[in-house]
């Protein structure tokens, strides 16, 4: 799996990537995870809607994910001082689905917000959970 971003990404979001597309031994609990994530994370997908205090859902959430990928394509990355964008592939049991993920980060540098824009229907038919 190749989740790796440009050097140019934030660190908070270099690291999260390789969690994600390391499996789920990397993500374990979700320890590894937790410190990259504000306490109050704001979160939006396409499955679970929005949700303004999701540091632990998240974390639950995102385990089915890192599960069932297979491997992560980085299409595209976009970065200023406080907010990142990425486009990728994911490789699932079915064949790909493409994520749009968008960023911002506290003054800590740990994700805050997290907008995630994927087709759910494709991503379920595909063998994600």
């Amino acid at each position: 799996m190749d989740g790796n971003l440009s050097p140019s990404a934030p660190p908070a979001l270099r690291e999260y990537y390789r969690i994600m597309s390391e499996g789920p031994e990397a993500f374990g609990d979700g320890s590894t995870l937790r410190p990259l994530l504000s306490e109050r994370l704001d979160f939006t997908g396409a499955m679970a809607g929005h949700r303004p205090d999701a540091t632990e859902g998240f974390l639950q959430g995102v385990s089915g994910f890192i599960a069932t990928v297979e491997g992560l394509d980085i299409l595209r990355e976009v970065h200023d001082e406080s907010s990142s964008a990425v486009l990728y592939d994911a490789a699932m049991p079915g064949g790909n689905v493409r994520f749009a993920e968008f960023f911002t980060f506290d003054g800590a540098g740990r994700i805050d917000t997290l907008h995630v824009h994927y087709d759910g229907a494709d991503y379920l038919a595909k063998g994600g959970r």
